[in-house]
This record gives structure tokens, C-alpha cells and sequence, in this order.
């Protein structure tokens, strides 16, 4: 009866060698993952400019500006111009500030930027938006130029 009770204990050792991993649980757990404003500013922005009748992103001025800064050498477009963020360890909220076409039905061109935004934002990040503002700053008519210069290089 001895060999039966040492093979059960062994079995038990065993057992609890095997429940008790090093490092313990589900590596998911092991750490904690941190989104910075930036990376969600230019994932909202590049899934707003992806909406049809968005003609651009930002105010006119950050526009303009923006145009100056991407004519500079090394410079390059700011995928994340007219989106601001606030970001929090689960949840996030956005505000974007759009131009649309002209023609475009604004409520429409708003809500399709809303749930692109959310969509591509929640499966990148896994963060939970609670909000995306979206305010129209300008409609680009036809006849209009672009407020971006042209370069001067050829």
C-alpha cells in the first residue's frame, strides 16, 4: 500500500508543479500597454481623410500653416492636423475639425466620419471611444483654390 500512497503524492507534486507556472496567469495581464495622444491623433486623422466629401482636416489657419511646414525640407503632411484627443487608460475622445465639399450633405459626411473614426480607433487601439465631435469649418467650393501653395521648384 506504500507504492500506492508515493504515486499519488508524486501525482500530486506534479499536479501542483503544473498549476503553478512561473510568472503566474494569463500573459495579457503581465504588463500594461500605453497609447500615446500622437498614435490616436494620426489613426483618427488618416480615418477621417478616408471619408468621401472630407475635403480636409483643421482650420484654415492650421491649414495654412500646415501647407508652410510641408513645403520645409524633412518636413512632411501632419496625418494628425485638426484631430485633438484626450486618451485614458480604456477610454478615449476625440475632436476633429473637418472642411467638406461642397454639394456634400454635412450630417451625413459627419456620421460616416464618426463611425470610420470609431471603427478603425477601437480596432487598432482596443481603446473604448466615448466620443468623437466633429466640427465643419469650411465647405471647399468648386471654383476655390486649394490654400496650400504651389512649389515653386520644378
Amino acid at each position: 500500500m506504500t507504492d500506492m500512497t508515493q504515486s499519488t503524492e508524486a501525482e500530486q507534486q506534479a499536479q501542483l508543479r503544473k498549476s503553478t507556472k512561473r510568472g503566474g496567469g494569463d500573459p495579457a495581464t503581465r504588463g500594461r500597454t500605453t497609447i500615446a495622444d500622437g498614435v490616436v491623433e494620426k489613426i483618427a486623422g488618416l480615418a477621417a481623410r478616408d471619408v468621401l466629401g472630407v475635403h480636409a482636416m483643421g482650420s484654415g489657419l492650421s491649414r495654412t500653416f500646415g501647407a508652410v511646414r510641408d513645403r520645409v525640407p524633412g518636413g512632411s503632411k501632419s496625418a494628425s492636423r485638426g484631430v485633438k484627443v484626450e486618451v485614458g487608460e480604456v477610454q478615449t475622445a476625440l475632436d476633429l475639425e473637418i472642411v467638406v465639399d461642397y454639394g456634400v450633405s454635412i450630417a451625413d459626411v459627419a456620421k460616416a466620419v464618426r463611425e470610420n473614426v470609431i471603427s478603425a480607433v477601437e480596432r487598432m487601439t482596443g481603446l473604448e471611444v466615448v466620443e468623437v465631435n466633429v466640427a465643419v469649418s469650411d465647405v471647399k467650393l468648386p471654383d476655390e483654390e486649394d490654400e496650400e501653395p504651389e512649389s515653386r521648384l520644378q
